[in-house]
């Protein structure tokens, strides 16, 4: 079965670019495996110092579901199966480390996000993805 990787941020234009997949699934003889991600920026400065890890990793979970809920919603409104994860890192290497963990035989992603803390799927994020990932990545506008 194939599998995708379709990252998102909760943006406008990171649901315009899961609500265009959905009308492309057609293009796929069977149904793929669907694996929704979200990457959280790590917390930076001396956070650490004043609140405790379990805090923080609270705080990414709660973002990071957040920023998965519309796409969430979209695809669910689309019987759409799929599975959900929240990473925290550099977005484009996160993408990466997800796409080989889950074992995904594409990448799926808006070229241009522009959702909190700068957007996860800004062009330079998806231009980073392009220059690293060995899988093929469809850029859908």
């Amino acid at each position: 079965m194939l599998r995708i990787l379709l990252p998102v941020d909760g943006s406008n234009n990171s649901n315009k670019s899961v609500s265009d997949f959905i009308r492309l699934l057609g293009w796929y003889k069977e149904t793929p495996e669907i694996h929704l991600l979200n990457v959280q920026p790590p917390l930076h400065g001396g956070v650490s110092s004043f609140i405790d890890r379990e805090n923080i990793k609270q705080y990414h979970q709660e973002e990071g579901f957040k920023g998965l809920q519309s796409a969430r919603d979209l695809l669910d409104q689309a019987g759409i199966v799929y599975q959900p994860h929240i990473l925290v890192g550099d977005p484009a290497e996160m993408i990466v480390h997800c796409a080989a963990e889950k074992k995904c035989d594409q990448i799926v992603i808006g070229p241009r996000g522009l959702g909190g803390a700068k957007g996860l799927l800004m062009g330079s994020v998806a231009n980073k993805l392009m220059q690293l990932s060995p899988l093929p990545v469809l850029l859908i506008k």
